[in-house]
């Protein structure tokens, strides 16, 4: 699954409501910032798209990765004897582990100095200078660097203001953040489609110009919103000076906490190699064919987002028809050990391609394909279920801060994969997706293990 997570808001009781239903039924304001999210996503996910394929395929060649101002020593420092695709591994690996860590920095920024919305604006300006950065190859590291720092101050500051333009009886807000998801899904399944193909057709300056031109669209919508959306709110300092008091009976549930994100991190090894050399591999070894024509690599990800667009709608759907056929469905962990067996029949198919098709043939998308559809339904089984079960476990005081270390997982996952990811060039093709079955298996291990001994403790445990 590609697509990623709108931050829920869990602060807003005292925030005063809009009571307009300009759009669709809700405030004017909810249909801005789900534009803007929109915007910002797609500029998100096209770099993410282009990045690996663009240092593989261009950046890093021997005639071409000298003119990197900086990277010689990088290399010298940080890291020594990589280069080719485990360099642009290990590259990737750092930048997307960096985009989940650095939020937590933009929400103090926020928080306590900057406001949301100057925090947001700040984020916006320093994504669109990152994109257009990627234009002047020499000026690489600087671009990823300004991408990290713009994404910290962007990621979150926006998806706090939706829940803030509801007051605290209103019952749209659930259906808001829906409509705030779509936007997201649109934009991940349109991106591949428009700067994927941008890039590697027309030129991969082509691709991330693209991304940072819609990213100033969204900047200048989101100025232009302004009168329809909430006012900035004290209530992050507030709430930094009262303090998070802590209970005896916390402690269990931090533990647990403690022990999830590891786990997370490793089950989910499959899916975030999707980006890194997944499209390594797709776009050496696949047939990437449509009625006699080739087409962009990048569209790999295309399928993906929309299979696990769909599958996140047939997922709920499926359970809430069962639950309301037979009165019950499989608690978090119990998902969770579900989603755990579709993401290993994922892998067995990427397995089955690999080892079924000689080295020098094609390899069909039946098999790819058919990853990606199972791959989808168990990510669907695993995160919004597991992000459900972090803040249903959470002290009371940690309750937000608990969306902070839920994203640790994601850090830990993509740190792991510009590692993992490095292997590909050196290890067997067949036993480099075993390498990624067996992290779902522990995780399918590990999860099953947990509900079995912490199960009913959990339950006991979760706040009322």
């Amino acid at each position: 699954m590609t697509a990623p997570e709108a931050t829920p808001d869990f602060e807003h009781d005292d925030v005063p409501s809009r009571d307009d239903r300009a759009f669709l039924g809700h405030p004017k304001g909810l249909g801005y910032l789900s534009f803007v999210e929109g915007c910002e996503r797609f500029s998100y996910y096209s770099m993410q798209t282009l990045l690996v394929l663009y240092m593989v395929k261009y950046l890093l060649l021997p005639e071409n990765v000298g003119n990197v101002v900086g990277l010689s020593w990088l290399r010298s420092v940080h890291y020594t004897g990589l280069e080719g695709q485990p360099l642009a591994s290990a590259i990737f690996g750092d930048y997307t582990s960096l985009v989940y860590l650095t939020p937590v920095l933009g929400g103090i920024l926020a928080d306590r100095w900057l406001g949301r919305r100057a925090a947001l604006v700040a984020g916006a300006v320093i994504m669109s200078v990152g994109h257009f950065l990627m234009a002047f190859e020499g000026l690489f590291l600087f671009a990823l660097i300004a991408l990290v720092i713009g994404v910290g101050l962007f990621k979150g500051n926006i998806a706090s203001q939706v829940g803030e333009l509801y007051g605290p009886g209103d019952l749209r807000r659930a259906m808001a953040f829906q409509i705030f998801y779509i936007a997201i899904n649109v934009s991940v399944i349109a991106a591949p489609l428009v700067a994927g193909t941008a890039g590697e057709e027309l030129g991969w300056h082509y691709g991330f110009g693209t991304a940072g031109v819609v990213m100033v669209i969204g900047l200048l919508i989101y100025l232009k919103a302004r009168p329809w959306l909430p006012d900035e709110s004290a209530k992050g300092a507030d709430a930094a000076k009262d303090g998070a008091k802590l209970t005896r009976a916390d402690m269990p549930r931090l533990a647990t906490l403690a022990v999830l994100v590891p786990v997370l991190a490793i089950a989910m090894l499959t899916n975030q190699e999707i980006f890194n050399a997944y499209l390594v591999w797709a776009d050496e070894r696949f047939a990437l064919t449509f009625f006699g024509h080739k087409v962009p690599t990048s569209w790999m990800i295309t399928i993906d987002a929309a299979l696990a667009f769909s599958m996140l709608v047939a997922v709920a759907w499926f359970w809430k028809w069962r639950a309301g056929r037979t009165g019950t469905e499989p608690d978090e962990l119990g998902k969770m050990v579900i989603g755990s067996v579709f993401v290993i029949v994922g892998g067995l198919c990427l397995v089955v391609a690999s080892a079924t098709t000689a080295a020098d043939v094609k390899i069909g998308l039946f098999w790819p394909v058919l990853f990606h559809l199972f791959n989808s339904i168990g990510f669907a089984h695993l995160m919004p279920v597991s992000l459900a079960l972090f803040t249903k476990i959470a002290p009371r005081a940690l309750n937000a801060t608990v969306v902070g270390i839920y994203y640790l997982a994601f850090f830990a996952a993509n740190k792991t994969i510009g590692i993992v990811g490095g292997w590909y060039s050196s290890m067997d093709t067949t036993q480099f997706w075993l390498l990624h079955v067996a992290s779902a298996a522990f995780g399918l291990v590990a999860f099953a293990l947990l509900k079995v001994f912490l199960g009913k403790t959990l339950a006991d445990q979760a706040p009322a």
